[in-house]
């Protein structure tokens, strides 16, 4: 199999660039191969390992395990430093990690400062699984007096208020209605 995921990271790499999948022509000419049956082969074997299948038209695509990406044995310190180990045991898929109930998640692009102190710095996007109910301490997207805003979920003399997470700004305590639009499960940032 050690090739056979060295030609699956090529055929990832090929679809984050175009969102779509090479045809068996294309494939045999990105990998190298020089017939169709090889090309035939890698497919049968990375389809019963769950990484390719086939859509109706009987063209390739994703199968449920093309997204999974390896977890590194060891972790990183990000104290002093500590041996590396550069095996790989476990994957995961950052949807299934991070997307309980995709019909209810969405993703939203965070504007401002006001949460910066709990690591949630503008242009991060949350992850936002929509919902009325929600705990104290939850991070939350609510809608203040028709507006949405990201704070943490709090309560003071038994009113909901609003937390943010940066000095400058104030707790909110709403004057008017104040809905629950959804709970921030994860973040992610790109560098």
């Amino acid at each position: 199999m050690g090739n056979d995921i060295d030609y699956l990271a090529q055929l990832q790499d090929y679809y984050a660039e175009h969102r779509t999948l090479p045809s068996y022509a294309l494939i045999a000419q990105l990998l190298g191969f020089k017939s169709k049956n090889a090309v035939t082969t890698l497919v049968a074997k990375l389809k019963l390992q769950g990484f390719l299948d086939s859509a109706p038209d009987k063209r390739l695509k994703p199968g449920a395990r093309f997204f999974e990406r390896p977890i590194a044995e060891s972790s990183v310190r990000a104290g002093l430093p500590s041996a590396v180990a550069d095996n790989k045991h476990d994957t995961i898929s950052i949807d299934e990690y991070l997307v309980e109930r995709p019909s209810k998640t969405m993703l939203i692009t965070v504007k401002g400062d006001s949460m910066i102190d709990a690591g949630i710095l503008p242009d991060d996007v949350v992850i936002v699984e929509k919902r009325q109910l929600a705990n104290v301490g939850d991070l939350v997207v609510a809608i203040v007096d028709n507006e949405f805003t990201l704070k943490t979920l709090g309560k003071e003399k038994g009113e909901f208020v609003l937390y943010p997470a940066n000095q400058a700004y104030p707790t909110i305590r709403p004057k008017g209605q104040l809905e629950i639009f959804g709970v921030v499960v994860g973040q992610f940032r790109k560098y």
